[in-house]
Parts: C-alpha cells; sequence; structure tokens
C-alpha cells in the first residue's frame, strides 16, 4: 500500500517515546514493542539519556513538533533539532523566568513562565521569536491546552484561565472560571469533544481530577460553530489518593503529517501521498518566506482587470 500510494517512510522520531527529565534532561525510550504485535515482549528500554553540558538542567516539560522539541526548563526554553533522534542538537535557546509548560498550535507556541502566558512565533520551527505583545499576566500558570481559537491554562490557585488567541499574537484573557472557588489548586487542563458538547479536564491538585463541560446544546445555542464561546460549568470531581498533577492528551485530530512534513499516517486507501514540508509551507507562505494574510480592503475587479 505504501508504494503504491507513494507513501513516504515514518520518520525515526516514531520509534520513541521523549521524557524530560529534571535530573537526567532528556530520556529516548525505543516503544516499538509495543508495537509489533507480540504481547510478550512488551518491555522497555532506555535509547538515549542526554543533557549535554547541563543545558536541559532542571528540565519540566517537553512538546514536541516533528523532529524538533521544545524543552522548558526553569531559567530557558532550549529548542532540539531530533532529525537524527540519537544525536540530538540544541537549535536555539530563550530566557525564560522561571518556565513551567508549552504548548504548540500551527505557526506559534504558548509558554508558561512566572507571572505570565506569552507567545512565540515559531513560523521557522528552530527559530522561536519574541512577539511584544503577546503577553497574558496570570499569577500562576501551569501547564496550557490550547483548542482553535481558546487557550486553557491550569492557573494554580486561580483554577482555569480561558485566553482568547484568535489573534496569538495579541492574546487577551476571556475569563477566569474556579467553580465558585472549588478549583484552587490547577496544575493541567486537557480540553477534549463528546459528540456536540466540549469537555476540559482539569487535574487540580490537592482536590483531584474535575471535569468542566465547556459548551453544550444547553449552554451555548452556537455550540455546532467552528470555534463557540465556552461557558464553563463545574461538573463532575473525583478524589485521587495523592495530587492530581497531570493529565494524558488524546488524538487532537486525524493528520497526514507533523510539523516538519514527516508522515505519521499510513492511509487506508489508493491515492497519493501527502504533502511534504516545503508544500505545505507554499499554502501560508509567500516568497520572501512570510505568512499571507487577507484583508479587509474590497478591490473592484476591474481595476484588477487594468492592472493585469
Amino acid at each position: 500500500m505504501r508504494e503504491v500510494n507513494l507513501e513516504q517512510p515514518f520518520h525515526p522520531i516514531y520509534n520513541y517515546a521523549l521524557i524530560s527529565d529534571s535530573q537526567e534532561g532528556l530520556i529516548l525510550v525505543d516503544v516499538n514493542t509495543l508495537s509489533d504485535g507480540e504481547p510478550r515482549n512488551n518491555q522497555l528500554s532506555r535509547a538515549l539519556t542526554w543533557n549535554e553540558g547541563g543545558v536541559l538542567n532542571g528540565a519540566r516539560h517537553l512538546s514536541i513538533a516533528g523532529h524538533y522539541v521544545y524543552v522548558t526548563t526553569p531559567d530557558q526554553l532550549v529548542v532540539l533539532d531530533l532529525d537524527q533522534p540519537l544525536q540530538p542538537k540544541v537549535a536555539a535557546t530563550l530566557p525564560l523566568n522561571d518556565g513551567r509548560s508549552t504548548a504548540l498550535q500551527f505557526r506559534y507556541l504558548f509558554v508558561a513562565e512566572k507571572g505570565a502566558v506569552r507567545v512565540l512565533d515559531v513560523t521557522e520551527p528552530s527559530r522561536p521569536k519574541v512577539l511584544s505583545d503577546a503577553t497574558v499576566s496570570l499569577a500562576d500558570p501551569q501547564r496550557i491546552y490550547v483548542a482553535r481559537t481558546y487557550a486553557y491554562v491550569a492557573a494554580g490557585a486561580q483554577g482555569v484561565a480561558i485566553l482568547n488567541v484568535t489573534n496569538p499574537a495579541q492574546p487577551s484573557l476571556y475569563e477566569l472560571f474556579d467553580g465558585d472557588g472549588a478549583i484552587n489548586d490547577a496544575q493541567d487542563i486537557v480540553v477534549a469533544s463528546t459528540n456536540a458538547s466540549l469537555f476540559a479536564y482539569v487535574a487540580d491538585g490537592r482536590n483531584g481530577l474535575r471535569v468542566l463541560q465547556l459548551t453544550s446544546p444547553e449552554s451555548q445555542p452556537r455550540f455546532y460553530g467552528f470555534t463557540p464561546q465556552p461557558k464553563p460549568e463545574l461538573i463532575a470531581t473525583r478524589k485521587t489518593s495523592s495530587r492530581a498533577l497531570a493529565l494524558s492528551k488524546g488524538l487532537d485530530r486525524d493528520r497526514a503529517v507533523d510539523e516538519t512534513g514527516h508522515q505519521m499516517a499510513v492511509f487506508g486507501r489508493l491515492g497519493s501521498r501527502p504533502f511534504n514540508f516545503e508544500e505545505l509551507r507554499d499554502f501560508y507562505l509567500n516568497d520572501q518566506g512570510e505568512p499571507w494574510f487577507v484583508t479587509d480592503q474590497v478591490v473592484n475587479s476591474a481595476t484588477v482587470a487594468r492592472k493585469n
């Protein structure tokens, strides 16, 4: 099937699970034994432990974008190039003030640090750029989940902060929600949809797991829209035996390639291959490497004809 469809071979980054460790830095674990159909060999083993020069000391979190990895440490964001996974290279670093976590959506990286969430331009994945006006002040942001035009932040004692990121270069606070004071130790958040409803799952520290209903036919008449405004309600709580600190993340969406153009799914039909990295970039960057933008200016068709 791969040969008929001109499918690309999977990048070797998909042989591994990636782990950030505050002392050992980056750990790669070979997970191929979990997908070979043989349940008797499902042991895991380290393929790499890497922290060259202590660059990842204190590592707290990582986000993966194709073969680039954004690692958050207390004092900096480290961009690693894992095109050769067992030979990591530092592509860039950026200073942080008590960095906590990151979340990636298309051309933007959302970064939580002490006192704020800020947004970086990662149109070039290996060269993050600081956006001067792209900061939202929050007392204690922890983890971030971005879903279309809203970013959901586990904001410690403030509960859940919902940011409007319709224009990621100018984010703003849409709402702080704490369920009338019930959510007061939020450490992580994951958003998922079920049929017509959107839910947020919150690791609320000492309080356990919280479930928020963000949209429903009753609370948001426009629930079927592309990005309806969230109307959060606390609908369920589950106590945990110790502090709830993190949540697993489901599959965001079906997609054929990752952020650097590597194929990550085999198509179940006869047809052409997915677009590669350069072909993808032609959809959103012009010949100068700048993003395409639309304008509100109406151009008279006769004027266009004369110019042409």
